[in-house]
């Protein structure tokens, strides 16, 4: 599966709008490669598989970090223990 750009797609809907079926994309041998479309129904097709990848959205692991520990439990007002148990102290 190729990996398309935002130019590609301006590449080929500039040739869709005017006529041509033939399209020099940057990649491929020597810095460029060159694609003839069998018809119009198989720009608009690409296209469209264009488009639906250079707007998904990238996938990524995502981290988390912490400061350090996190205890189970926080001291209360009154100096004791809160547990979240509701006995205080």
């Amino acid at each position: 599966m190729a990996t398309w750009t935002q130019a590609d797609i301006d590449k080929l809907k500039g040739a869709i709008a005017s006529g041509v079926r033939s399209v020099t994309y940057d990649g491929g041998k020597d810095g460029k490669r060159t694609i003839e479309y069998q018809d119009l129904d198989a720009m608009r097709a690409l296209l469209a598989e264009m488009v639906r990848q250079v707007a998904a959205p990238a996938t990524s692991r995502l981290a988390s970090f912490s400061k350090g520990f996190d205890p189970p439990f926080t001291l209360g007002n009154g100096g004791g223990f809160n547990d979240g148990s509701g006995n205080d102290g």
